[in-house]
């Protein structure tokens, strides 16, 4: 069964997520859903891809899971970003438990 909302939505056991990204940020985390896409704020910055290896750092950190177990699907050079999580151990707030 498939559970949607404008930002996430499940396929499976497999979360994916439209974010939208804040690097150079003077703290990181995962911030509110705005415009359909969760924000999340990051302390590196945009270049040689320091800004997607922190994300992937902090999803594995906030979700419980492998930084193996989360791909980049799209945005790898933009700030709107889709990034696919499988088998979440943690669904942080705003996500909804399942």
């Amino acid at each position: 069964m498939s559970e949607t909302a404008d930002w996430f939505r499940w396929e499976g056991e497999r979360l994916i997520l439209s974010l939208r990204v804040q690097p150079r940020s003077s703290k990181a985390g995962l911030e509110d859903v705005r415009e359909g896409r969760l924000r999340v704020r990051l302390n590196a910055p945009p270049v040689d891809g320091a800004a997607n290896k922190a994300l992937i750092e902090l999803l594995s950190d906030v979700f419980g899971v492998p930084k193996s177990r989360i791909e980049l699907l799209s945005g790898e050079t933009g700030r709107e970003k889709r990034v696919a999580i499988d088998a979440p151990r943690i669904l942080p707030p705003p996500l909804p438990p399942r």
